[in-house]
């Protein structure tokens, strides 16, 4: 019997929740905008999303997730700065 879906797919709709539970937690002010966790949260989203898309890739999608990941570590380090 083989999966719906593949490893790479299962890895990426990980990285969906986590971007989508960090985004949550943002509206329903479980999180700090500016904590480190929220950032965290977000790359590690973002980076996962890129992984899955190793497996079957796609420009747009790899350009929004880069981004992403990179204003999340940007936010990590200004964190990590601050405090």
């Amino acid at each position: 019997m083989t999966l719906p879906f593949s490893y790479f797919d299962a890895i990426g709709i990980i990285g969906v929740c986590f971007i989508l539970l960090a985004y949550l937690a943002l509206q329903t002010e479980r999180i700090d905008p500016l904590s480190k966790a929220y950032s965290t949260i977000n790359a590690l989203g973002a980076l996962l999303i890129i992984i899955s898309l190793l497996y079957d890739f796609n420009l747009s999608a790899f350009l929004m997730e880069l981004s992403w990941l990179l204003i999340s570590v940007f936010g990590l380090l200004k964190a990590f700065k601050s405090r």
